[in-house]
């Protein structure tokens, strides 16, 4: 079972991990990702963010894993766009 994301305030990223074929791996998206990418204001609270888009952003975890990535995977913006 993954473990519950929380925000890691020291490197203002939300640390999260997504169950992929039976282990959990470990990833972790950015407060200004978060931001940018869902248009939220400077003072919304990253992990509530993270919280309302879970599936979508394990979803960019799967994809990156999927093309060959490495655990910890640490997501941009440019990942949560779905491929075409």
């Amino acid at each position: 079972m993954a473990d519950a994301a929380f925000f890691h305030d020291a490197s203002g990223t939300v640390r999260f991990s997504v169950a992929v074929e039976g282990r959990d791996v470990n990833a972790s998206i950015g407060r200004e990702t978060l931001r940018y990418h869902y248009r939220t204001g400077e003072d919304a609270d990253p992990l509530n963010t993270y919280g309302l888009h879970a599936q979508e952003i394990d979803a960019a975890v799967r994809r990156r894993l999927a093309q060959g990535s490495m655990e910890p995977v640490m997501l941009r913006e440019n990942d949560l766009k779905a491929p075409a």
